[in-house]
């Protein structure tokens, strides 16, 4: 595949930024640790099924302090919609409580710390900062890694991988080329029938319309 050169990553990032300037998380959230939990629940979910979730979720815990406490079974069943739930309900009261015994009911706002939670990891961690705190970190999920190889940004075959690659290529302004990547993969580069015709501003870019996944 055709590797993108970098007048061309210069005139996609900046057709981004002025597409996806004020993009946000389509996740709902009212502070940090709704944001965390909300992340979490997200890995493998999609984030319209977090948002019907969370609500009653965040009504019955409403503080870490809260969740600490929470009996696991009920957790589960707020939660059991939710792919891997039985998991996810496990690492969010672990997370609760290290949040209260570690860091005094505060949700901490850096990376080392935050992936020290249970169930968050480095693209959680990055996620949350990216959203909360507007961090120049990039993240990688299903979209972004497909829409970075199909624009011939990525040939990397991980996650992570992809991410130090964009990193190395965009530089600045990553938290709006996160959201703005993570939103144009999902409405309009999608896996199956992109919107190559009708949508896409991209199009003179694309090198294909192959559906990539990390492995």
């Amino acid at each position: 595949m055709k590797k993108t050169t970098k007048t061309e990553i210069e005139a996609i990032k900046s057709m981004f930024l002025e597409r996806y300037s004020e993009a946000v998380t389509e996740l709902h959230y009212t502070n940090v640790y709704e944001l965390v939990v909300a992340v979490a629940l997200s890995a493998q979910c999609t984030d319209k099924r977090v948002n019907l979730i969370t609500p009653s979720l965040f009504a019955a815990y409403p503080t870490p302090e809260a969740m600490a406490k929470a009996d696991l079974e009920a957790v589960k069943r707020h939660i059991q919609s939710c792919s891997f739930f039985n998991n996810k309900a496990i690492n969010l009261i672990a997370m609760a409580k290290r949040i209260v015994d570690v860091y005094g009911g505060e949700v901490p706002l850096n990376e080392k710390e935050l992936t020290t939670l249970a169930g968050v990891g480095q693209k959680t961690a990055h996620v949350v900062l990216i959203e909360y705190t507007q961090a120049n970190l990039m993240a990688v999920d299903t979209h972004v890694f497909r829409v970075s190889h199909r624009l011939g940004l990525s040939d990397d075959l991980s996650a992570t991988a992809t991410e130090a690659t964009l990193v190395k290529k965009f530089k600045t302004n990553l938290h709006q080329l996160h959201q703005g990547l993570v939103l144009f993969g999902r409405y309009i580069c999608t896996a199956k029938n992109p919107k190559c015709e009708t949508e896409c501003f991209l199009k003179l870019f694309c090198k294909t319309t192959e559906s990539f996944k990390p492995r």
